[in-house]
């Protein structure tokens, strides 16, 4: 029995010949586990504590002009409370640059960092995303710490044995074992489809949150981000950020980025399903379809159109946008890619510039005056950037709200919301939206976009 068990055990490590791991030699490597890995590589996975300020609720009339003069300043101003946050860390340079979650640490307003023998330090984030979930700190007067080895995500396999080391629930450093259950999960871990993820069967609780899956050398794979549960713990499927994504954070973090900057794509893409691929002629369901393409689209420019279906990106099989995204996103603005598309029964590969998303037409954002109806209303012309910014159509132009203030919030505006017309004059422009609110009259009649949905709105003056 004692043979057997060696032998399964001897097997489980030589998973992947491509991922050069580390086989057992001796019945004594084999007694000792994962200790030899975890003994390295814990030292690396620190723990967080961050603080929060969140504005509490405020009285709903305090926002009336009328009430707040009656009552006074003090009447239901909203009240500060603190929030802890709680989450885990992964040291990637030896000067302290340390990768964790953003809903962990990116709104925090005070960061404190423990490492396993007992260190504190203070930590600033120098780069953050919401969107991806991954933040940047900076460890202050940090020098000579142990940190991990990133290994390129794209080379992980399915099966492969994994550790995943964190802070659950605040108990202290754990580390759990489990396998990589699923590569290119997209959708599953956010609920957006925005995301890109490795799945693992690792115990994943909260508190795990920014801490490190790791391979059985001990480099990181990735950065546990969330889990699938119905009960708040562990269910055995976890999701991890791959560390290919977390290695372009760090660079662009050491280049003095404040602001993670993806290429942009302008693109509309659309998953391949079975009828989509027996309409086009394909005999299996792959790759992704374009369903629109802004003008200024560099795929546009690079002589793709809607309708093609993309493949590959650098030679690397997408098969949703949020892949195709995290594919362009690793590559890097300022190169290039190389996209295989298909169209009808011709394939080829298409080299496509890697760009900022562009400025143009400027935005010239605007605030309204106190001759307007809505001083402080502060509007945009819809660009690229602005689309991005608010998540609209891609094909859509006219004037965005950036901010309602006081008076458009009462109104009915709300941040991203396209005015498209006032007293039935077309809004193209934001100096429109300042001529049509300066003396409109007793009734104001707004036509906006909300979220793909018509609104009309009115109020009297």
């Amino acid at each position: 029995m004692r043979k057997v068990l060696c032998s399964m055990l001897l097997a489980a490590f030589a998973v992947s010949a491509s991922a050069e791991t580390k086989v057992p030699q001796s019945q004594a490597e084999i007694s000792l586990g994962f200790a030899p890995v975890v003994k390295q590589a814990a030292p690396a996975v620190v723990n967080i504590y961050a603080k929060i300020v969140r504005e509490g609720r405020a009285n709903p009339f305090f926002s009336d002009p009328f009430f707040k003069d009656f009552f006074g300043r003090g009447f239901g101003e909203p009240r500060q409370r603190v929030q802890n946050s709680l989450g885990s860390g992964v040291i990637l340079t030896a000067d302290g640059y340390v990768v964790s979650n953003y809903h962990v640490v990116g709104t925090a307003t005070e960061i404190r960092v423990v490492t396993t023998d007992r260190r504190e330090f203070s930590a600033q984030v120098v780069l953050g995303d919401k969107e991806s979930d991954i933040a940047i700190l900076r460890l202050d007067a940090a020098e000579n710490l142990p940190f991990l080895s990133l290994r390129d995500s794209d080379h992980v396999e399915v099966g492969e044995l994994t550790l995943a080391i964190g802070n659950p629930f605040g108990v202290g450093q754990t580390v759990s074992s489990g396998i990589i259950s699923g590569l290119a999960r997209t959708g599953t871990a956010t609920g957006n489809a925005r995301g890109y993820f490795i799945q693992t069967d690792a115990a994943i609780n909260p508190g795990n949150s920014g801490g490190a899956l790791i391979d059985v050398n001990g480099d990181l794979i990735g950065i546990n981000t969330s889990i699938l549960t119905r009960s708040g713990g562990s269910n055995g499927i976890g999701f991890a950020i791959p560390a290919n994504l977390v290695a372009e954070f760090l660079r662009q973090a050491k280049a003095g980025n404040d602001s993670f900057v993806s290429p942009w794509a302008g693109v509309t893409g659309q998953h391949m399903s079975a009828d989509i691929a027996e309409s086009l002629g394909l005999v299996i369901p792959m790759g992704v379809v374009i369903a629109n393409l802004h003008d200024l689209s560099p795929l546009a420019e690079a002589g793709l159109r809607v309708g093609d279906v993309i493949t590959h990106v650098d030679g690397d099989e997408v098969n949703s946008p949020a892949e195709m995204k995290f594919r362009m996103s690793v590559a890097g603005v300022g190169g290039t890619s190389i996209l295989t598309r298909l169209r009808g029964e011709d394939s080829a590969n298409v080299e496509v510039a890697l760009i900022k998303v562009p400025e143009t037409p400027p935005a010239d954002e605007t605030v309204l005056n106190d001759e307007t109806v809505m001083p402080g209303l502060k509007v945009a012309r819809v660009n690229p950037a602005v689309i991005a910014r608010f998540g609209l159509l891609l094909t859509q132009t006219g004037v965005v709200v950036v901010d309602s203030n006081r008076y458009g919030g009462r109104s009915g505006l709300r941040s991203g919301d396209v005015v498209q017309s006032i007293n039935g004059a077309d809004i193209k422009h934001p100096q429109d939206v300042v001529r049509a609110l300066t003396d409109p009259g007793r009734r104001v009649n707004l036509n906006v976009l909300r979220g793909g949905q018509q609104i009309s709105l009115r109020f009297r003056l």
